[in-house]
């Protein structure tokens, strides 16, 4: 079998609210324009997001990097895998 060849000006990862505008923007700029996703578009992580930024600054008993990360795998219904959460979340990981 035989795959079938495509060519685009460009191609845009992820069909979230940020993909997806991005790729209405290269369409409207008059070029073509891939728009791939992993997932149907109503399951981006634009759609799953409970709102909001939060981290776990440490600064109670109660407040655990670990935790933040198990909410945001949770609260993402396993969209987000706990690999790169645990990289996003973890106190101790130097990111800039």
């Amino acid at each position: 079998m035989k795959l079938p060849v495509r060519e685009f000006d460009a191609v845009v990862i992820g069909a979230g609210g940020a993909g997806m505008r991005a790729a209405l923007q290269i369409s409207q700029s008059g070029q073509t324009c891939a728009l791939l996703s992993k997932v149907f578009p109503t399951r981006s992580h634009t759609v799953s997001a409970q709102g909001g930024i939060t981290v776990a600054l440490g600064n109670t008993h109660e407040d655990n990097w670990e935790w933040h990360m198990y909410d945001t795998v949770k609260g993402s219904t396993t969209l987000v895998t706990r690999m790169p959460s645990n990289i996003c979340v973890r106190p101790d990981r130097k990111r800039f």
